[in-house]
């Protein structure tokens, strides 16, 4: 065994020390499978030699969780097999709560998924009370369930209701969280005390029972069955189908497999827990989600886009041009993580409306518990109101936040940049605006790049890192930093007009245009693509941008085109947006109207004049078809721009657009989707697509070739 350490002590107390070879935390791999297996069997055939058993980790954390590379190997026709081994490996946990002798999980770090289950197989649980250590079962969010026992016991011991938040929602624990819902029994300052204790227990309760080993247990609050949890059963199912649209097959099972589970005997229950997640983890849904949220972000976290060789930094003063919506949020985004930055705009009076919008988000929180008034002073006051840039001398990093206009933007670069420190870098928030050209204004092209916050920046976790031709490898790794710093997800494109977020995210909001000009009923559209797991609308979402906006930055485009000899490529949505914005001055939400009315009190309603103006008689459409459309469009694009290099990675592509656009997260992001499809499968829908609504929805070479090699989007 090269996994797990067997160590019987003079006392008869065994320690299972688990400590993977094969990396820095312990993971559920075949080969922990089989040694825990056997460990499991030898503490059987010699347990009228001892006297208990401690589960313990060589490692920072107690255990990881599951082998989820492996996992993306599986496919449906493997569900059998995986059933086997999920009731194999529940097998040798049973084996450890009925072999007779007190079992102590001795909690160092955190326990996720897998690693918490384990710990849910001991009958005594002690954990070091360190508040960074993170307890509980996440699978929901890669698309699969607590399959290891995680469903059955923990609703066994919390109740149906109580239970489901930390199911269905992935909710995580803290040390003191769980010692007091009791899902841990004991907290200890350090390990030494941790393996002292665990030994103490052992001692004084050499015969426990699991809880539902107990002939007098009762699940807290009762079963399905029970009359406080009939409101439960009945709603739930419809609750949460309008929140996953029947995309996300893990909520739904976990929600199935807690309600039956409480319905029949334990080692039942364990069984169908079993079957679920089999079904689970052999699906397309769960690959793309793991693809997307294990891997893709953890390539992401840890520096891949990042230049090697370049030192680590941290940003100590930040200054922001502009302090509406985005240089506001922009400035929260630096308070909340102790970063003193300056929020500089045309008066002292504007930039004071800025700084308000974070005591706005602090009093939010104030009144949720989350800080005190003293902690959210402490915040507020790293804002500084300025309306003179000399307030900006010795930033590190200056970020311009104005309207999206060339001039502006050269404007306050000339005025702003002088003021940074000594090799001090220039950014630019443009979302659109190519960097390269913006970076003219700049004294230091090679210290100028583009960072690409999303709105409300409060909320979004996305900032995409736009480098210019000039930019130098020692600027990119400060920005890589500096969002690291600021606790956002950062994603690394070269430099093209619209970058990648807003290239892909303007195919879908046209495409939707598209359809209500091709007399597609407003109503159909929307729920479309509402129905394919966009957040929201395509008709929606380009009245909160404001057509406005997007035909000025249309037009922006169209002038520079020309000047540089190129046509701009048409599309039969920018009619469309003329006749809302020229005829029908209908810019948009901020506009007071736009595809939608906004009643002062009430909820948005599509503008009626709609039906009118674009339904046609006797139009049809296939649903399908339309959600395919939507989605096709986007991954069209993303391919494109890792045909060109604008996106450098496939895990930048993914959570670019699942962050920055709301791509279905079902589908694992815009390449992932394409992997999903089949690149056979994807190119020959594509080209039908083209042959039915034109040339945007041409396949990329890239698309071909790869499914000619054989090869996806890795």
């Amino acid at each position: 065994m090269n996994q797990i350490k067997y160590e019987t002590d003079a006392e008869g107390i065994v320690t299972l020390t688990f400590d993977s070879p094969d990396g820095p935390v312990n993971t559920m791999s075949q080969a922990w499978h089989e040694d825990f297996i056997a460990c499991a069997a030898r503490i059987d055939a010699e347990k009228n030699q001892l006297r208990g058993v401690i589960l313990a980790s060589a490692k920072a954390s107690f255990f990881a969780g599951a082998d989820l590379k492996a996992m993306l190997r599986l496919r449906e026709k493997d569900a059998p097999e995986a059933y086997r081994s999920i009731e194999a490996i529940k097998a040798a946990f049973r084996k450890l709560e009925l072999c007779g002798h007190p079992v102590v999980a001795a909690i160092n770090g955190a326990a996720l998924g897998g690693g918490w289950e384990i710990c849910l197989a001991a009958h005594w649980r002690i954990c070091v009370a360190d508040p960074k250590i993170q307890l509980g079962c996440p699978e929901v969010s890669l698309g699969l369930l607590p399959g290891g026992g995680g469903v059955t016991k923990m609703v066994r011991l919390l109740g149906l209701q109580a239970a489901l938040p930390f199911l269905a929602e992935g909710k995580l624990l803290r040390p003191e969280e769980a010692l007091q819902l009791r899902l841990v029994d004991e907290l200890v300052t350090d390990r030494a005390e941790l393996m002292a204790r665990a030994r103490a227990w052992i001692a004084a309760n050499p015969e426990p029972k699991q809880p539902w080993d107990r002939k007098d247990w009762k699940i807290p609050g009762g079963g399905a069955r029970a009359p406080g949890n009939g409101m439960l059963v009945v709603a739930a199912p419809a609750v949460l189908t309008q929140k996953t649209r029947g995309l996300y097959p893990a909520p739904e099972a976990i929600l199935a497999c807690a309600v039956e589970g409480t319905l029949t005997d334990f080692d039942s229950a364990m069984r169908n827990e079993s079957r679920y997640l089999a079904q689970l983890m052999t699906g397309q849904v769960a690959r793309n989600m793991i693809t997307a949220f294990f891997f893709n972000l953890n390539t992401i976290k840890s520096g891949a886009s990042r230049p090697k060789d370049a030192p680590k930094s941290k940003a100590a003063k930040v200054g922001i041009l502009g302090a509406g919506m985005m240089g506001a949020g922009i400035a929260w985004a630096n308070a909340s993580r102790r970063i003193p930055c300056v929020l500089k705009d045309v008066s002292l009076e504007q930039a004071e409306k800025g700084k308000a919008y974070s005591a706005k988000l602090l009093q939010k929180r104030i009144k949720q518990g989350r800080i005190d008034e003293a902690g959210a002073k402490q915040t507020l006051d790293l804002i500084k109101p300025a309306a003179s840039a000399d307030d900006l001398a010795g930033c590190d990093l200056i970020i311009e936040a104005v309207f999206e206009n060339r001039e502006l933007k050269a404007q306050v670069t000339k005025e702003a940049e002088p003021q940074l420190a000594p090799e001090g870098m220039f950014a630019s928030n443009t979302s659109t605006l190519p960097i390269t050209g913006l970076a003219q204004a700049s004294q230091h092209s090679e210290r100028f790049i583009g960072l690409h916050f999303f709105s409300p920046v409060d909320k979004m976790q996305l900032v995409e890192i736009i480098v210019g031709k000039q930019t130098s490898d020692a600027t990119l790794a400060r920005a890589f930093d500096y969002v690291q710093q600021i606790g956002k997800t950062p994603i690394v494109v070269n430099d093209s007009r619209g970058f990648f977020t807003s290239r892909v995210f303007g195919t879908w909001v046209s495409e939707g245009q598209a359809m209500l000009l091709e007399g597609v009923p407003a109503p159909v559209i929307e729920n479309a693509a509402r129905q394919a797991g966009m957040p929201v609308g395509p008709l929606a979402i380009a009245d909160e941008v404001s057509m406005k906006l997007s035909q000025m930055v249309r037009k922006q485009a169209m002038a520079d085109l020309a000047a540089e000899g190129k046509a701009y490529k048409q599309h039969p949505a920018f009619a469309l947006v003329d006749r809302m914005v020229d005829e029908f001055k209908r810019p948009g939400r901020a506009g007071g109207g736009g595809f939608y009315e906004y009643p002062a009190g009430g909820e948005k309603f599509l503008w009626p004049e709609l039906k009118r103006l674009f339904e046609q008689p006797g139009a049809t459409w296939d649903m399908q078809e339309l959600k395919d459309r939507i989605l096709y469009i986007q991954a069209i694009e993303a391919a494109r721009c890792f045909e060109e290099g604008v996106i450098r990675s496939v895990a930048d592509a993914n959570i670019g657009s699942i962050f920055g656009i709301g791509f279905p997260a079902w589908a694992g992001g815009a390449l992932q989707f394409i992997n999903s499809e089949g690149l056979v499968k994807f190119a020959a829908s594509a080209d039908q697509l083209a042959a039915k609504y034109g040339e945007r929805y041409a396949c990329p070479a890239i698309v071909r070739a790869k499914a000619k090699a054989g090869e996806a989007f890795v």
